[in-house]
């Protein structure tokens, strides 16, 4: 078997052959995947949840990068941001940036681009347009904000969120081909790639040779091309980075890893446990609106039994963490918020006693079978829900459920197709639901409490808010934390205690554990992949809408294995 790898690798060395038939050279040819499930068909910015990935931070770029591993907001496109009043950002482009067609960027497609939503109410920022007075270009260059109530976290975040539109070629779109075409025919943009080509089962970009920061950074991208896999399973995609054939680097939730890694040169962050780093946090989100569960008492007592360390053992194989008692992600930009007086007092852990007593002390009495029964005496079972196939998280919910009956909490887990959990959670028809899908490391916690607590419109939780929270205390306070500048740390500290003390007491959802920047790189064919003990410390991140925060810096220091 390892003599015919070998034949196989050297052969991949020279050349690769994609669906096309095409031929390319394999040492100028990068694989990755990780983060498309389905045929390539988007590639409109203005789609971010739906365009593939690579179509903003390999095609389209952002005015700033963030680097989550030293919490560092960069200027990109821009050469400098700042605010020169309390109420008036001041964003200066860099000179000379080229379009892919030749045209020169400028202030205009910068104005262009974030005042789209005026024009076009349904666009994503929509709620960033609603805080600016004006958005002026006062020369080819500068551009100012004039912020009428300035969001400042909000405002770092968006600034390596929103990618710049070409105005000459978007001006004259309808709203339909704005925010619901797929934009092939005019993927024209600033970034390292062009857009080549693309089958069932690839997206293939092409490297562009004009790309401005050579000459601005000093900054090249290695690989010529970069096909990006669409997966098939993780099955699939685990033999294809152990032969490293057709995936150089991978962004899948490998199971088997820590076991396979040093026999086929499998790379990961840290060399040995947790081998990956925390990228986002997954909750456990209680139907707040459905008794019990809402009493704040019984979801105290579920975080207390609820052992999340053996689910980071038996179903990650030690390649995650257990959450902090807040749902904070280890970084710099979250921690420095993470207010340790609170969650001594407030906070929970592991703990089956503590967890029985807050029950029988709530009145949630043991019948004869065993199972509680709430205070006034009815018997209640909990349906903790994951979607079918999402077999990591289907494991956890068995084991949650095996918790909370270990306290006399009848609990069983249930798999629905993704479309059925999902409009459970949307709907609120739902007792128990795992669920991280914007809980990702940024550069404010503000983006993991914006999502906990997202308004909910026309009675679905579509973006949030899966736990159905219907106070105003918390909200109101992560608005006042918005709104506070970002240097300000004292005073964004005082009010992140009164958030986190109302969130520990008021218990609506439980962070779990942290699930993984998933990252496995092959060393056959490329070499220096980001990690712990190597001079590149890029975010090793492929995923879409995720290449600004270290995945396209990763291509500009690999190199190929001679």
């Amino acid at each position: 078997m390892k003599k015919g790898i070998v034949l196989c690798l050297i052969l991949v060395m020279v050349l690769a052959v994609s669906t096309f038939g095409q031929r390319y050279e394999r040492h100028e040819t990068l694989y990755a995947g990780g983060g498309l499930w389905e045929p390539p068909s988007n590639w409109n910015p203005m789609q971010p949840w739906g365009a593939v990935s690579g179509t903003i931070g390999l095609i389209y770029e952002t005015l700033f990068t963030y680097d989550p591993i030293t919490d560092t907001l960069s200027p990109w496109l821009a050469h400098e941001g700042e605010w020169v009043s309390d109420h008036i950002y001041r964003l200066k482009l860099r000179d000379g940036i080229q379009w892919s067609d030749g045209k020169l960027m400028t202030a205009d497609d910068v104005v262009f681009t974030f005042t789209l939503p005026g024009k076009f109410p349904s666009v994503h920022f929509r709620s960033l347009w609603e805080q600016f007075e004006s958005v002026v270009a006062v020369d080819p260059l500068t551009v100012y904000f004039t912020f009428s109530n300035p969001r400042y976290h909000e405002w770092s975040w968006q600034l390596y969120q929103i990618p710049v539109l070409p105005k000459h070629l978007w001006e004259n779109l309808t709203e339909t081909q704005v925010l619901a075409a797929s934009n092939e025919g005019n993927v024209i943009g600033s970034g390292a790639y062009l857009f080549e080509t693309y089958d069932l089962d690839r997206m293939i970009y092409l490297r562009n040779e004009n790309w401005w920061a050579k000459t601005h950074l000093g900054m090249e991208v290695a690989p010529k091309r970069v096909v990006y896999i669409r997966a098939l399973s993780n099955n699939v995609m685990l033999g294809m980075i152990m032969k490293g054939e057709e995936l150089d680097v991978s962004n899948f939730f490998l199971p088997g890893i820590p076991a396979i890694k040093g026999p086929y040169d499998i790379h990961t962050w840290y060399e040995g446990e947790p081998y990956m780093l925390s990228d986002n946090t997954a909750f456990l989100f209680a139907n707040n609106t459905k008794a019990p569960l809402d009493d704040p008492i019984l979801r105290r007592a579920i975080a207390f039994a609820i052992n999340s360390e053996e689910i980071c053992r038996r179903v990650f194989e030690g390649m995650v963490l257990p959450s902090n008692t807040m749902g904070f992600l280890p970084s710099d930009g979250w921690m420095k918020y993470y207010i340790e007086e609170v969650a001594e007092a407030f906070g929970f852990s592991y703990d089956p006693a503590i967890a029985k007593k807050l029950l029988d002390d709530a009145g949630y009495r043991v019948t004869a079978g065993g199972m509680r029964v709430t205070p006034d005496g009815k018997p209640f079972k909990l349906e903790i829900i994951v979607p079918f196939g999402w077999t990591d998280w289907m494991e956890s919910i068995r084991i949650i459920a095996l918790n909370l009956r270990a306290v006399g909490i009848d609990a069983e887990a249930r798999f629905p197709d993704y479309a059925g959990y999902f409009e459970q959670l949307s709907t609120g028809d739902y007792d128990l639901a795992i669920n991280n899908f914007n809980s990702r490391l940024s550069s404010t916690p503000w983006t993991l409490y914006n999502w906990l607590f997202h308004d909910i419109y026309d009675d679905l939780a579509t973006s949030g808010n899966f736990q159905r929270y219907m106070k105003d205390d918390i909200p109101d306070l992560i608005d006042q934390f918005n709104e506070i500048k970002m240097d300000d740390l004292e005073q964004g500290r005082k009010i992140m205690a009164q958030i986190q003390e109302l969130y520990l007491t008021q218990m609506p959802a439980i962070p779990l554990w942290y699930n993984g920047m998933w990252f496995q790189a092959n060393t056959n064919v490329w070499q220096n992949w980001p990690g712990e003990m190597n001079e590149n410390k890029s975010y090793p991140t492929t995923w879409a809408g995720t290449w600004q925060l270290g995945g396209l810096q990763m291509l500009t220091q690999i190199y190929p294995k001679q």
